[in-house]
C-alpha cells in the first residue's frame, strides 16, 4: 500500500525521494526491518497476553525427560509470524503481482488451518488438535489452488531461449554468444529448476514420456500431483519440526 501512494506522491507531486519505492531492494530492506519491528515489539506483548489468558500449550505425557516442561508454554505463537509477514508484505509489495497473490492466499490459508488446530486444542481441551484427515484436505484444496493457478496463469512464464519463427506474442530479447544471435522469450512451460538435477531444469511432463507421443498434454495432471506433494510435505514437516521444542524457527531460517 505505501509502494503505491509514493509512487501516486511522486508522480503528482515530484516529491524528492518518493520514487525509491520502486526499487524492489529498498522495499525489500524496508520490509525486512519492519518485520523484525513487529515480531519483536509485538510479539512479547502477545506473548504476555496469551500467558494472562492463560492460553497455554497442552502437553500429552509420554514418559520423556523434560517433556512436560512445555506445559503451559503459549500456544497461538504463529500470529506473530503472520504479522510479520503479512503486514510488511501489505504495505511494500506490488499486490497486483499474481506471486504475492498466491503467497498471501498461502499464508492466510495455512494460519486458518494453525488456527484452528491451536483453537480446539486450547480452548476445547481436545490434544489431538484439528483431525488429521481435515488438515490434509485442506492443504490438498490450497495446493490445487496453487497449481491450477500456475499453470494457467499468463504471469508465470519461464525464459526459454527459442528458435523463429515463434507463436507466442510475448516481446522477443536478442543476445550474443561469441558472434553467433540468438533469441529468448517469455513462454509458458512445463519445466522448473531444482537444484541437483542436470542444468537444475526439471520437465515435469516428461515424467510421462513413456506414454507415447501425446504425453505433454497431461503435464497439468503430473504437475498439481507435485504441487499437492510439496505443499503437504512442506506443511506436515514444518509441523512436525515445529512440535520438537520449536525446531521449525531454526530450520525455516536456514531455508
Amino acid at each position: 500500500m505505501l509502494y503505491y501512494l509514493f509512487i501516486w506522491l511522486d508522480k503528482q507531486f515530484d516529491i524528492p525521494g518518493a520514487g525509491v519505492f520502486q526499487y524492489i531492494s529498498f522495499r525489500t530492506a524496508m520490509a525486512v526491518i519492519l518485520s523484525l519491528l513487529v515480531t519483536t515489539v509485538y510479539g512479547s506483548r502477545l506473548i504476555r497476553i496469551l500467558r494472562e489468558k492463560q492460553v497455554g500449550e497442552t502437553v500429552r505425557n509420554l514418559g520423556l525427560e523434560g517433556q512436560m516442561q512445555k506445559q503451559g508454554t503459549p500456544t497461538m505463537g504463529g500470529i506473530i509470524i503472520l504479522l510479520g509477514i503479512l503486514v510488511p508484505t501489505l504495505l511494500f509489495a506490488k499486490l497486483e503481482n499474481i506471486y504475492i497473490i498466491l503467497m498471501l492466499v498461502t499464508t492466510v490459508w495455512m494460519g486458518i488451518i494453525g488456527f484452528i488446530d491451536d483453537y480446539i486444542k486450547v480452548f476445547k481441551k481436545d490434544k489431538q488438535g484439528l483431525a488429521g484427515r481435515f488438515k490434509i484436505m485442506g492443504q490438498v484444496g490450497l495446493a490445487l489452488i496453487i497449481g491450477w493457478t500456475m499453470h494457467s496463469h499468463p504471469g508465470i512464464v519461464v525464459r526459454e531461449e527459442v528458435t523463429l519463427p515463434v507463436t507466442s506474442a510475448s516481446p522477443l530479447e536478442i543476445h550474443q554468444h561469441g558472434t553467433v544471435p540468438y533469441f529468448t522469450q517469455n513462454v509458458k512451460s512445463t519445466k522448473t529448476n531444482i537444484p541437483f538435477y542436470k542444468n537444475n531444469e526439471f520437465d515435469y511432463s516428461k515424467v510421462l514420456k513413456f506414454l507415447g507421443g501425446d504425453y505433454q498434454k497431461y503435464s497439468l495432471t503430473v504437475f498439481m500431483l507435485f504441487v499437492i506433494l510439496i505443499i503437504t510435505a512442506v506443511s506436515n514437516g514444518a509441523n512436525l519440526t515445529d512440535g520438537i521444542d520449536g525446531l521449525a524457527t531454526g530450520t525455516s531460517a536456514i531455508i
